[in-house]
C-alpha cells in the first residue's frame, strides 16, 4: 500500500469509527453525561487519568468517582473541604490509582478552579511551539504544585520522554471539534492542529504494521515520529486518525 493509498484507507476508517456509537463503550462516555463545561473538564480529566487497562473496568471505576462527587464534579470540588475527603484514604479507585491519589487530585483541582474558570488556559500552546511537549510539562508542574504527594506519578512527564497517552486523549476530547458529536471541542483557544494521536498499545501496534512508525518504544519520540506522517495527511486535524488506528486495533479488523 503506497502513501496515498494508506491515507485513503485511514481516512475511510476514521470516518467509519468517528460516530456517536463509539461513545457507549469508551471512557469518553463518562464526560458525555454532563452539560456544564467545568463538569465535562473534570469528568474527562479524571476519567482519562485512570484510562489504562480494560475499558469496561475504566468506565466502572470512573462511574465510582462520579458517584463520590455526587454526579456534580464542579460543585463538589468547589465546596468540599480537605477534612470531608478523609474517607477516601482507605478507598480503592482503579488499580494503582488509590483513594489517597483521588483525594490529592480533588484538592489540586479545587486549588486550580479557585483561580481559573477552565482548565484550558493551563494547556495553551505558546508561540513557536509545534505540539504539546512543553505545554504538558507546564501543566504537570502547575497541577502538582509544591505537593510531593505520590499522586504525581499519575501525571505523565513529556520531559521524561513519556508519550503522555492519557493526557493526550483528554486533550483530544476537549480540543478537537467536528460535527460527529464524539469529541467535545469546548476549548476554542487551542488549535486542534497541535494534537497528536494518543500513543498506546493499540495505536502503536497498528501504526507499526502500517509502517507509519518504526521505533519500538511507545514514548514521546515515537509520538513525534507519528506526527510527521499524520500531519502530512491532515495538518489541520491529525488526531482524527486516532479513531482509525484505535478502531482497527480494538476491532481486530486489521
Amino acid at each position: 500500500m503506497n502513501f496515498l493509498d494508506l491515507k485513503d484507507f485511514l481516512d475511510e476508517k476514521a470516518d467509519l469509527y468517528n460516530n456517536r456509537s463509539f461513545i457507549e463503550n469508551d471512557p469518553i462516555s463518562i464526560p458525555h453525561r454532563f452539560d456544564l463545561k467545568q463538569d465535562i473538564e473534570i469528568a474527562g480529566f479524571l476519567t482519562a487519568t485512570i484510562s489504562w487497562g480494560n475499558r469496561k473496568s475504566i468506565i466502572n471505576d470512573a462511574e465510582k468517582m462520579m458517584e463520590i462527587m455526587e454526579d456534580a464534579p464542579y460543585d463538589f470540588i468547589r465546596n468540599v473541604s480537605e477534612k470531608d475527603l478523609s474517607f477516601l484514604e482507605d478507598k480503592s479507585i482503579h488499580r494503582t490509582f488509590t483513594g489517597e491519589d483521588f483525594r490529592a487530585f480533588i484538592l489540586h483541582l479545587k486549588r486550580i478552579y479557585a483561580e481559573n474558570d477552565t482548565l484550558e488556559n493551563l494547556f495553551e500552546v505558546k508561540q513557536g511551539e509545534e505540539n504539546f511537549y512543553h505545554s504538558l510539562e507546564r501543566f504537570r508542574q502547575f497541577f502538582i504544585g509544591e505537593d510531593p504527594h505520590r499522586s504525581r506519578k499519575h501525571v505523565s512527564s513529556t520531559y521524561k520522554n513519556s508519550s503522555a497517552k492519557r493526557l493526550m486523549m483528554f486533550l483530544r476530547w476537549m480540543v478537537r471539534k467536528d460535527s460527529r458529536g464524539v469529541d467535545f471541542g469546548i476549548w476554542p483557544i487551542i488549535d486542534q492542529k497541535y494534537l497528536s494521536v494518543p500513543l498506546d498499545v493499540h495505536t502503536g501496534n497498528i501504526s507499526r504494521k502500517l509502517s507509519i512508525i518504526h521505533r519500538k518504544q511507545n514514548d514521546w519520540k515515537t509520538v513525534e515520529e507519528m506526527d510527521a506522517v499524520l500531519r502530512k495527511w491532515d495538518a489541520s486535524d491529525p488526531a482524527k486518525y486516532d479513531f482509525a488506528l484505535f478502531g482497527l486495533g480494538v476491532s481486530g479488523d486489521f
